[in-house]
């Protein structure tokens, strides 16, 4: 392992106990490189080191004050390691100092993963103000539903201010439209001041299309390797070492420098890496070093769509030792399940039958062959339930469909608590999406506001083109509008409402029963049968731990079905039944039964019993 300083952050702009700034940069591509200070138009020139470094300690740059580089006496360009562009990111730099901030969460301590409930958010739609104050203002009502973890969406600097955060150039930057890296700090600090924890999406394996000015400095980027997005990021190529130096620097300014509890990496499969040590190891083993140095506690969750399990192992089993992973497969059988999309990827999946293999083998193509891959496909995991996260619905998953639309405008009423309780009893970690819970209706859409005209148009084109085949839905929503975006914003007043007043107490009702029961507060694997019922469209589980045991029938169909309660020497109780009628159903299920009783199951409901088993 590449030896890096975990307690400080050592390239960009840094300053010094005594107010110096040190200027280190990585460009090996440069004979010359001078420091720029905007305001005063000095210039500073910087020194070369070892590896492609460019190294100067100097008193004429303050926090605070615009900067750019000058590669070669005449290429003007932004810090790459900048933490601010205030001015967006074709313009100047801003010296920012890590240490200027006041944190009162002293007090707080990073649960384990597996008390984790995320809430997943995009900074720009989810308040009205589109700000980190916008989400601080909302904590309260978060804490409510029973929260205790949001997922911010990329906040890395991106072209104009509106996009999904995957478009960012400066990993090291926070989006000035947000609040900027005191705006994020704020609410970090005040997030833990209130017992929730953060985790911030961040994308390590491609960058933005406008305003990536990295070639300019070197070679950030290899032809090894082609990716969706273009060139892969450069970390087993040549001068790969200066490269995977700045993504491991990322990762531990925003636990170290922002306090943030976990980070969740985009599209880890995108990251092409046959070095000996891979990248993802290697960011472990540095966030575990600096973990031991402060005591405090960190995760890493990747996105992953290979089924391998080398992620999440340990590193002592030869494991790149990710902590999580978002599982799209337990979403995809799910949604079939209740009657979704079966066209492209999703017509590797047959609905119930899947979605029991899920619950019980977290991966569903778990070395089976694939009909839309055409191949076998993925590896059979034992991880513990803890390292899967799922969910009914996310980012991608709603966003990527041509009009955006949520559960909410897909299925019934009464399919949208089904979906629901299927993530609620999973012996995995729940993930929820801005809204949801109350059953908003706006979309959420794919939106940019890219500044470059030919970009732009290229962007619209390549919408309207993944799209071709569906014109009888309708116009492709411009991505470039701001109306597309305004959309997209969620409606906090809908909460009024009879129908959606009632979605979000039934979320909070089914989150505290996650939260508080015996068995669903445990992510086991072990203690877990499942029956699937494919001809009537019912699914069985039942979960136990120790005495405690639970029972739960999953109804997919649009008909009344019958269940058959398991044995047992003691009643079963009813936890929740999302056919009640206080939840907006139709019909109550009994509150008492007896084991080998003949239960009806209302269509499209879940309902959960549970005893103490003797």
């Amino acid at each position: 392992m590449k030896t890096i300083d975990i307690e400080k952050r050592s390239i960009g702009v840094n300053f010094q106990e005594d107010g110096k700034a040190v200027v280190r940069v990585w460009a090996p591509s440069a004979d010359k490189l001078d420091l720029l200070i905007v305001q005063t138009g000095e210039v500073v020139s910087l020194n070369k080191r070892e590896f492609g470094y460019w190294q100067v300690t100097t008193d004429r740059l303050n926090a605070g004050d615009k900067y750019c580089f000058l590669i070669d006496g005449k290429i003007k360009r932004p810090d790459p390691a900048s933490l601010s562009q205030p001015d967006g990111v074709h313009e100047s730099s801003q010296a920012v100092s890590l240490k200027e901030f006041n944190w009162t969460d002293t007090g707080w301590t990073n649960p384990p993963l597996g008390d984790y409930i995320f809430y997943e958010l995009h900074t720009g739609v989810f308040s009205p103000e589109g700000t980190f104050s916008g989400i601080e203002e909302k904590l309260d009502y978060l804490l409510e539903l029973g929260i205790t973890a949001i997922e911010i969406m990329p906040v890395a600097q991106f072209p104009g201010n509106r996009n999904w955060g995957y478009d960012g150039v400066f990993p090291f930057a926070v989006q000035n439209s947000y609040g900027g890296p005191n705006g994020l700090r704020h609410l970090i600090n005040a997030c833990h001041n209130k017992g929730v924890a953060v985790v911030l999406d961040v994308v390590y394996n491609h960058m933005g299309p406008e305003g990536n000015y990295f070639d300019s400095f070197g070679p950030y980027f290899t032809d090894k390797y082609n990716t969706p997005w273009g060139s892969a990021i450069n970390v087993d190529d040549a001068w790969c070492d200066g490269v995977r130096e700045y993504f491991i620097e990322n990762a531990l300014m925003w636990f170290r420098d922002f306090h943030v509890d976990a980070l969740r990496l985009d599209a880890v499969h995108a990251i092409k890496d046959l070095s000996a040590t891979h990248i993802l190891r290697e960011i472990k083993e540095n966030v575990d070093a600096l973990m031991k140095q402060s005591s405090r506690k960190h995760h890493l969750i990747v996105e992953l769509d290979l089924n391998d399990h080398r992620f999440i192992d340990p590193v002592k089993n030869c494991g790149y030792g990710m902590d999580a992973q978002w599982i799209d497969e337990f979403h995809h059988a799910l949604r079939v399940a209740a009657g979704g999309d079966t066209n492209g990827y999703y017509s590797d999946f047959d609905g119930i039958n899947h979605l029991a293999k899920a619950y019980r083998d977290a991966y569903v193509f778990d070395g089976m062959y694939s009909p839309h891959r055409k191949k076998i496909f993925g590896s059979k995991t034992g991880n513990p339930g803890w390292q899967f996260i799922v969910f009914s619905q996310n980012h991608d998953q709603v966003g990527n469909r041509m009009l955006g639309e949520r559960s909410s405008q897909l299925f019934s009423f009464e399919t949208q608590k089904l979906l629901a309780g299927a993530i609620i009893v999973s012996p995995f970690l729940p993930m929820f999406f801005m809204g949801e819970e109350w059953s908003e209706p706006n979309p959420f859409l794919y939106f940019v506001s890219h500044t470059d005209p030919e970009l732009a148009e290229a962007v619209r084109k390549g919408r309207k083109e993944e799209f071709s085949d569906f014109h009888s839905a309708g116009e492709v929503p411009d991505p470039m509008a701001e109306g597309t975006f305004l959309k997209s914003k969620l409606q906090w007043g809908l909460l009024d409402k009879p129908d959606h007043e009632r979605m979000f107490k039934y979320y909070q009702a089914l989150i505290s029963l996650r939260k508080n029961n015996q068995v669903l507060k445990k992510c086991n694997r072990d203690n877990l049968e499942v029956v699937a019922d494919p001809e009537n469209q019912l699914l069985l589980l039942e979960r136990w731990e120790g005495e405690h045991r639970l029972f739960c029938a999953l109804n997919f169909s649009k008909q009344r079905r019958t269940a058959v309660i398991p044995p047992s020497e003691k009643d079963w109780n009813k936890l929740i039944s999302s056919s009640d009628k206080q939840w907006g159903g139709f019909e109550d299920s009994p509150e008492i039964t007896i084991g080998n009783a003949n239960l009806e199951v209302s269509p499209e409901s879940v309902v959960i019993y549970f005893n103490n088993h003797v």
